[in-house]
Formats: structure tokens, sequence, C-alpha cells
């Protein structure tokens, strides 16, 4: 079983991925390019430089975390030519984005023992208006493309047009949808879409999840609810928590990402709507103060439009 489309579409996701970045590279990156123009290091790059990198919204301290790296490689290594700093600058950049440690069992770049659950439980959490239900959607469009068979608990019963909008992506790209009404008990919504997976033979269980704000403590202890819900069921799940944040947000997501991992032991970051930003900047901020992994970008509105997230291809696209 594949889990992810990843060898079908790589060139694809690379060139959605620079164009999503549009915005981010022609606000900020493209200056930052224009820094290393000169013909010595002095301490202005160095000023200008983390000038643009807060002002992508990389964050304060991420932004000077890159430039001590980078100014103890120069010094290490002798570099005296600016467009050598460059190459650096990128190379700490993908550095910071990889150093997400893998925690769940289905995107490990790799690692872990090679086994794969059947069904598969994906945990998906966020506040409202994220772009967390159409992510979600386009997940399982991913998954639905490599012959997996889907189940999608709309467990978001709070919201009153969420459980509509779910059904209505899961008519879209194939996958069954579990709902009851607005309302009812997430926990039992989420206890018969594993139940109806098991009899189906569904290789994927995603559940949505009400857009909890992270200031309602009740809400956060539904979220904890819905946890033990799926491990009466399987004791080894959700095998990714996958936590969907709007890159329109900036600096704000990470404190929406911060809140959740307290909660719930995130696995994974899916960054929304990165094609509607110029701050692009701030995942770099997400995976350095929270240490883990971006599993997936938004570039569009179609089912279609969720790349797999690429370190190298992701720098390599904000300075095209």
């Amino acid at each position: 079983m594949r889990l992810f489309r990843r060898s079908k579409v790589e060139e694809e996701d690379a060139k959605k991925t620079e164009q999503a970045l549009e915005r981010t590279r022609k606000t900020w990156f493209s200056h930052l390019t224009a820094l290393f123009d000169r013909s010595r290091i002095d301490d202005s790059l160095w000023e200008e430089l983390e000038e643009l990198l807060i002002g992508a919204d990389a964050g304060v301290a991420t932004a000077q975390k890159v430039l001590e790296d980078v100014q103890q490689r120069v010094e290490k290594e002798g570099i005296k030519e600016p467009a050598l700093v460059l190459t650096a600058l990128k190379q700490e950049l993908v550095a910071i984005l990889a150093e997400g440690t893998p925690r769940g069992r289905l995107w490990r770049n790799g690692q872990g023992d090679g086994r794969v659950p059947k069904p598969a439980v994906i945990l998906v959490v966020g506040v409202n208006g994220t772009g967390k239900t159409t992510s979600i959607g386009k997940l399982a469009y991913a998954f639905e493309q490599d012959d997996n068979r889907v189940t999608i608990a709309a467990a978001d019963t709070f919201r009153a047009a969420a459980i509509e909008q779910m059904k209505q992506w899961g008519e879209q790209v194939g996958a069954q949808v579990i709902a009851h009404q607005q309302g009812a008990d997430p926990g039992a919504v989420v206890f018969d879409a594993l139940s109806a997976a098991e009899s189906r033979g569904s290789d994927i269980v995603i559940i949505d999840t009400a857009g909890r704000l992270h200031t309602k403590f009740n809400l956060m202890e539904e979220l904890r609810k819905i946890l033990r819900v799926i491990q009466r069921k399987d004791p080894t799940a959700p095998h990714e928590v996958l936590l969907v944040l709007d890159a329109t947000t900036g600096q704000n997501a990470l404190v929406q990402a911060k809140a959740f991992a307290e909660a719930v032991d995130v696995t994974g970051i899916c960054l929304a709507k990165l094609d509607g930003t110029s701050k692009g900047g701030m995942v770099f901020a997400i995976a350095d103060q929270l240490g883990v992994p971006v599993r997936f970008v938004g570039t569009g509105e179609r089912p279609e439009d969720l790349s797999s997230f690429s370190a190298e291809e992701f720098v390599e696209a904000l300075f095209e």
C-alpha cells in the first residue's frame, strides 16, 4: 500500500510549490538574494539579512538562530565571498526544515520498521478557518489516486456546515464519509467510522475534528476524549496527528501550533493556503520552534493542489 503519490508527481509538486511561493519570493526573498550582490561581507549585510528574515515572518528567535549559524560557518570556513554566504544560508534554512523529529508511522522518511497499519488512522486538528476540511478532502483524493480505500470521520459536529462540506468532499474524491447529525458526540462518530472502515477493508481513516480554539479548555478536552476512543479500537493509533495551519496568519500560526502540541502529540504539519501569503517564511519558525516536520503544503483550490513537502525544493523555490 502506497501512502502518498510522491513518486508520481515529484516534479509537479515542485512546480506547484514554486508557484505558491511567488508572493513570498517577490516580496521578501528577492530582496534577500540581492543582499549578496556586493563585493565584501560587512556588518550591514548581517543587519539587513536579519531584518528581511523577520519581515518574511521567520520570527525573531529563528532569524537570530539562522544568522548566528551562518556567521559561525563563515568564520569557521573562512568564507570571504558574499555569494558563498548565500549558499551557506540556503543550507542552513534546509537544515532547519529537515530537523523535525519523525514521530508518526506513515511518513517517517524511511525510518521505522516499515510496517504500515491497516487501517492507518490520521487525526487532523486545527482551528476554524485554517482550511482543515479542505486539506482532508485533498489528502483523501491523493490516497484514492494511489488506489487506497479511504474512510473519513466527519467528527466536526460543532460547526454547522462542516458535516455537509465533508460529505461533498467525499463524493468528489470517492471516499466513504461517516457522519452523524450536528451536535452529536464526536467520539461516537469516530467509533462508527473506525468500525465501518474495518468492515469495509479501508486502508486509511482520516478523522476531521472541530476547529478548536486553543483558549477553550473544554474543546481541548474533547480532543483528548476522541484520542481515547481511537485507542480503544487500536492502541497504536492514531498513527499520524496532522495539524493544519493557515500560512496567511503568520506568527499566529506558531501560537496555535504550540497550543495544539500541548494537547496532543502532533506528528506533522499541513501548511494550507501557502499560495495566498507573502510571508511563507513562517514555516521556518514552526519547524525551528516546534520540532515537528512539515508534511504537506496547500498550493491551490483543486483536489490535487496538495503537495508533499520537500525542504530542499521549498528553499530553492524561495530563491528562484
